[in-house]
């Protein structure tokens, strides 16, 4: 038996998870200072932590920076990537694949058709409506998927995952179709293809932020029933679970929490990858610690992920979802090699 088996093999407790929740909300609140000091202006750590302590602002400009595009985007990043995990999680669980996860299974890009449809007819209320028609788009494109991944009444995950690949294909054509149509910049249709976190806008955070939180809380409270799934649907149904009725319930919640983040900041792609594989390899495959660690973690990952897109060519910045994609091809490509 290996050490990492037998770690996961050992009872989570209640201080295990305390630490680890701890541990990780308290890098989650450093590097997000850190996305708030850097960027084409830098704010020095220091005056962020005077700041902080009622020091004030030295300028409006100063202000302006820090309250209306930093923290605002910083904020983007932690729900985006946080959702974007949950989501991953909870895919590669009811599917009990490691590869799954929202961008590959195409959801993401039905998201995206959906928001921008919304965008497209009802501008004046896209805070709201984008939302509910990304989660729309992800629903269906979910739905297709799933049906295509069947093969004589059984789910082949393998034919599922080719299934998104080539339907996430398809709605990233409609995209640019969609954007040629309506006689908008190229431009913008690979911002939302890529993952843009630079159009945070505080009226979509305070709807879909909290949304998004709830939406998890819930999936948090039934993490027992998700050990119960993996361990096999046989086994979880004779201890009483109604498992096709979890999962629909919960492949809803995850294309829900999909559109919410897709509908702010377009596609980015292999969070949903990335963070729970690696949580699993540090806490263990118990959902009831990682579920809430991807989420956290996921906000980490996001936040120091622009923190690069914004650093690595500055004063210009790449799409965060283009240093996503560089970091999770290899993974995708390890795991593919272990399935």
């Amino acid at each position: 038996m290996t050490p990492a088996t037998a770690r996961h093999r050992v009872p989570l407790t209640a201080g295990h998870a305390v630490r680890v929740i701890l541990l990780l909300s308290f890098l989650l609140v450093v590097v997000s200072l850190v996305g708030i000091s850097v960027g084409s202006v830098d704010v020095p750590f220091g005056r962020i932590m005077d700041m902080l302590a009622g020091g004030g602002f030295h300028s409006d400009a100063e202000r302006t920076i820090l309250l209306s595009i930093r923290l605002p985007r910083v904020l983007l990043a932690i729900v985006v990537g946080a959702g974007l995990s949950v989501a991953g999680v909870v895919f590669q669980a009811l599917l009990r694949n490691p590869l799954a996860e929202p961008y590959i299974l195409g959801v993401s890009s039905g998201g995206t058709v959906g928001a921008i449809a919304a965008l497209s007819l009802w501008a004046g209320a896209a805070a709201f409506a984008a939302p509910i028609a990304a989660f729309v788009g992800c629903a269906v494109v979910m739905a297709i998927v799933y049906s295509l991944g069947h093969r004589h009444g059984q789910l082949d995950t393998y034919a599922l995952l080719l299934a998104g690949v080539m339907v996430g294909a398809f709605f990233n054509a409609v995209v640019l179709v969609a954007f040629s149509i309506l006689n908008q910049e190229l431009k913008n249709a690979f911002l939302w293809l890529m993952g843009n976190l630079s159009a945070a806008r505080v009226e979509s955070l305070l709807f879909v932020g909290p949304l998004l939180i709830l939406v998890s809380g819930f999936l948090f409270v039934r993490s027992k029933t998700f050990n119960l799934i993996t361990t096999g649907e046989d086994t979880a149904k004779q201890l009483g679970v109604e498992v096709d009725r979890f999962k629909r319930v919960s492949y809803l919640l995850a294309s829900l929490i999909t559109g919410l983040a897709v509908s702010l900041s377009g596609v980015i792609g292999f969070v949903g990858l990335i963070i729970p594989h690696i949580c699993r390899m540090l806490f263990g495959p118990d959902h009831r610690l990682l579920l809430p660690a991807s989420f956290l973690a996921g906000g980490i990952f996001l936040v120091a992920a622009d923190i690069l897109s914004r650093t690595i060519i500055a004063p210009a910045e790449i799409p965060v979802g283009a240093v996503t994609a560089a970091l999770g091809a290899p993974v995708f490509v390890y795991l593919l090699k272990r399935a």
